[in-house]
């Protein structure tokens, strides 16, 4: 288990980024590292309660950009945070998780594996010393110092009036990038996303878009590492696919939203065995995924 210790504004460790934000805090304590100045850092944010397309997202979003070595800061919260981060690790990246009480502790109850993965390859920050329960008002205020040391915020999914518009607010003050990933009109977890990008926010449409506005474009589609059972890494490469007519019929019906089998028939007008055979191949190929028993999601 890593050490504790506190870090003040005005020693050399403090974070160069976080040292000039307005209300910088007069010092944090940290388990684990703080993020390498020399690597870009992306604040993955977003609903709690947030849908299926959300977590799909996250996943995609943080998993990509771990990979290509962005470094991933979060809230560890229920939700987008907790979600995005556990993806970036599985990907063989590293994160950080900023906290609105004390890193001896653990909130919420479900993430305890995430903070200890993330105090051994990342580092846990506070600007509350330990024992320091977790308050509302602590959660507002950490906001600005999950914004404060990223590079570029991206905001997964958000209702019209959620903590994450506060992040929003705080990295606008302080001069950060903010993309947002577009989603339906109807849908109330986007309703958030779709306003930022009216009011001017970058869209979101693939990791390559954030990698981009990072100037850290790549030539060859971005890749992914996989953790496997024995805790090694896989690479996960692009695959081109090739697909048959009715394959691609059906590859068509699909979304980045799960679509149901009874929704592909009635787009599609095909049987319902003939769309399993396609959705099989489909899946085996990579070009789907079932995120749900009978809902399936394409992948690009």
């Amino acid at each position: 288990m890593a050490e504790e210790r506190y870090i003040a504004r005005f020693e050399d460790d403090f974070p160069a980024n976080l040292r000039f934000i307005p209300g910088c805090p007069a010092g944090i304590y940290v388990k684990g590292r703080l993020p390498d100045p020399e690597k870009k850092t992306v604040a993955i944010v977003g609903a709690r309660e947030c849908t299926q397309y959300g977590k799909n997202m996250a996943e995609y979003f943080a998993s990509h950009l771990a990979a290509a070595g962005v470094q991933i800061v979060s809230g560890l919260a229920r939700g987008v945070d907790g979600i995005a981060q556990r993806a970036a690790l599985d990907a063989g990246g590293v994160s950080y998780g900023v906290l609105g009480f004390g890193v001896d502790m653990v909130y919420p109850k479900e993430n305890k594996e995430i903070f200890d993965m993330i105090e051994e390859r990342g580092g846990l920050i506070s600007e509350h010393p330990s024992g320091t329960q977790p308050l509302k008002a602590y959660f507002a205020s950490r906001n600005r110092i999950i914004s404060g040391l990223c590079d570029l915020l991206l905001v997964i999914e958000a209702r019209l009036q959620s903590g994450t518009a506060i992040t929003v607010s705080n990295a606008l003050e302080q001069g950060r990038d903010v993309y947002a990933l577009p989603g339906r009109l109807t849908d109330a977890l986007s309703a958030g996303c779709n306003k930022l990008i009216a009011e001017g926010a970058g869209v979101a449409r693939s990791p390559d878009d954030i990698l981009r506005a990072l100037g850290l474009a790549q030539e060859e589609p971005t890749v992914t590492r996989k953790k496997k059972c024995d805790g090694t890494f896989s690479i996960v490469k692009p695959v081109a696919f090739r697909l048959s007519a009715k394959e691609k019929l059906i590859y068509d019906c699909l979304d980045l939203y799960p679509r149901s089998v009874d929704e592909i028939k009635r787009q599609s007008h095909l049987p319902i065995p003939e769309i399993l055979e396609s959705l099989i191949s489909l899946t085996m190929k990579g070009a789907a995924k079932e995120c749900a028993r009978n809902n399936y999601i394409r992948l690009d």
